[in-house]
């Protein structure tokens, strides 16, 4: 899942889906890393009830896309690997 701040303070805002970008060793340590912040409720609104499984949203990913969906979704999302939460935040913001 993605995230961005945008225009709400700093609350989270549900951005879509990344489904492509793992191997086989980034999946199963992102999952056990995830595995560890699972919580019962989610810290955003997904509009998503299928099956989820939430987290703590404590983790920064480093997300390609190719640009935004007609309703503000990345499109073509990619995950690109970990980054280092000690990063500066504003990296992480959209405008």
């Amino acid at each position: 899942m993605c995230f961005r701040f945008a225009g709400k303070g700093s609350a989270l805002v549900y951005v879509g889906g990344v489904g492509t970008g793992f191997n086989d060793r980034s999946a199963a340590e992102l999952r056990e890393q995830m595995d560890k912040l699972i919580i019962a409720k989610p810290s955003v609104d997904t509009g998503r009830k299928r099956n989820a499984v939430f987290v703590r949203p404590e983790l920064v990913a480093e997300i390609q896309y190719g640009g935004w969906t007609h309703d503000a979704k990345l499109r073509h999302a990619s995950y690109k690997g970990l980054r280092d939460a000690a990063d500066n935040p504003a990296v992480y913001q959209i405008e």
